[in-house]
């Protein structure tokens, strides 16, 4: 099993940037991919951004191309997403998320349903 918490959400204005952190609990981290999904009040989670195992291999939906960073730590656990020049399109809640690398490596990284373990999320607001 592995837990996972999200922090670093906030309110920022437009241009701005915030880092999103996420904390995996020890022993099986290293076992996953991890992704970075996001969901606007009355849509869907959409993929924002994902990272093999070894932190080799990174995918990245269109829209934060450019602007967004996946970044992972197996040493303490973590997976980062710097995100910069924020829109306020950008608004939503972020989840973590932990995927077999099974499922990665079937092309499934950025397939929600698919996700063995989620985070509770932490919100982003982008004010105009």
């Amino acid at each position: 099993q592995v837990q996972l918490v999200e922090s670093g959400g906030g309110l920022v204005q437009a241009g701005g940037s915030l880092t999103l952190s996420c904390a995996a609990s020890e022993g099986t981290f290293s076992n996953y991919a991890m992704g970075w999904f996001r969901q606007a009040p009355g849509k869907e989670r959409e993929f924002v951004a994902g990272v093999s195992w070894n932190a080799i291999t990174r995918w990245y939906a269109e829209f934060p191309k450019g602007r967004f960073t996946i970044a992972r730590h197996n040493a303490n656990n973590t997976v980062d997403l710097q995100m910069n020049s924020l829109k306020p399109e950008d608004t939503a809640v972020y989840y973590c998320g932990a995927i077999s690398t099974t499922k990665q490596r079937m092309g499934l990284i950025d397939v929600p349903s698919e996700y063995d373990y989620w985070g509770r999320g932490t919100q982003v607001t982008v004010s105009s």
